[in-house]
Parts: structure tokens; C-alpha cells; sequence
């Protein structure tokens, strides 16, 4: 059917009671007016209130996604996370091992002066400092004071560093004096804190 445009000229003339006999096109024209203004009502009064939950909900759902693949993630790793806490907790109980409780400090100061003297070195000072409170662990400083020749010093760090009980050490300071070398250094032991609860796990 060929839409003939000079029949919109009689819609002017129309009578809405004769809608049965309106020609073709006016019918056309009418409903498609109509179609277009239910739409845009219907999308003011019913869609475009609902668009920021439908926004929400989406973002809702990407949030979800991610969530399930990262749980995803941690479930088909569970038992490589299950080995490695294993690991993790086993290195930690040896680490506490090797910290010295309150009853082995003062044998550590022994443990030291045994592997320096071993290595030829003359000490002229040796003394526990102010011990440092932190949130897991104590830190008890010991100052010392050497003399010996370069070799010797590289020995005695490398037994220190050897010792059963965790021993760092800091503040190196190296003089050369008229008798030889003088070595001034601070070295760190740690013990658990009491406060921790994990005390009993050190000895």
C-alpha cells in the first residue's frame, strides 16, 4: 500500500467519532503519536525512578563476581595455602626456638665472649643496655667493644652469626690505634614478649 501524504491534509478536518473511516495514513500518523507519547510517559513514570536501583544492582553483581572468583581462586589453592600456612607456622615455632628466654640471656654473654676470645680478639667491654619493650618482642641490646686484627673481627661476626639463639649486629664502628684495631659495635638478642601469650612457646 503506497502511503499517500496529502490525505495528513484532512486531519484538521477529522471527527474522533468517525475514527473507523479515518484514511490509512491518518491512522498511521495517530498511532504512531501515540505509541511515541506512551513511551516517553512510560519511561518518566515507571523506568526512570527504577534506574539508579538497576544501577546499584549492577554494580551489586560485578562486586559479587569478583568476590566469587577470588573465593574461587582461594578454594582450588586451598590445599597449596593449607601446605604453605604449614610451613609458615613451623618456620615461625623455630624462630621462636631460637630466641633466648629471660633464663638464657645471661649465657648468651658467655656464648659470645667464648666465640670472640676464640677468634683472638680482646674484649675491653661487654654490657647489656636498657632492653626495648616492642608489640611481639623485647629487644636486649649488648654494647661491646673489641680489639684485634681485621681477620679476627670477620670470624667473630661470622660465630655470632652462627650462635643457636638469634644475635644481630649494629653500628659498626672500626678504629685503627697504635695497638691494632678497635672494633665498637651494639648486638641485638630478641626475646618474646610475656604479653603476647606466646612466652611459653620460646622456651
Amino acid at each position: 500500500m503506497k502511503f499517500d501524504f496529502k490525505k495528513l491534509r484532512e486531519m484538521n478536518d477529522l471527527d474522533f467519532e468517525q475514527l473507523a473511516i479515518w484514511p490509512f495514513e491518518v491512522k498511521f500518523v495517530v498511532g504512531l503519536v501515540i505509541a511515541i507519547l506512551t513511551g516517553v510517559l512510560g519511561f518518566y513514570l515507571l523506568v526512570n525512578d527504577k534506574l539508579p536501583l538497576l544501577e546499584t544492582a549492577e554494580a551489586k553483581e560485578v562486586e559479587l563476581k569478583n568476590n566469587y572468583e577470588a573465593k574461587y581462586r582461594i578454594a582450588i589453592n586451598l590445599q597449596a595455602y593449607e601446605e604453605q600456612l604449614a610451613r609458615i607456622q613451623q618456620d615461625f615455632s623455630s624462630m621462636l626456638k631460637s630466641l633466648p628466654t629471660s633464663n638464657e640471656t645471661p649465657g648468651l654473654l658467655d656464648d659470645i665472649t667464648f666465640v670472640g676470645t676464640s677468634a683472638g680478639l680482646n674484649f675491653k667491654l661487654l654490657n647489656w643496655q636498657q632492653e626495648i619493650p616492642k608489640e611481639f618482642y623485647t629487644e636486649l641490646p649488648i654494647q661491646m667493644e673489641v680489639r684485634g686484627d681485621y681477620h679476627d673481627f670477620g670470624k667473630f661476626l661470622s660465630d655470632v652469626a652462627g650462635l643457636p639463639r638469634i644475635v644481630t649486629v649494629h653500628d659498626f664502628e672500626m678504629v685503627n690505634e697504635s695497638g691494632g684495631l678497635r672494633l665498637s659495635l651494639q648486638a641485638k638478642t630478641y626475646r618474646t614478649s610475656s604479653t603476647n601469650g606466646m612466652k611459653g612457646e620460646a622456651k
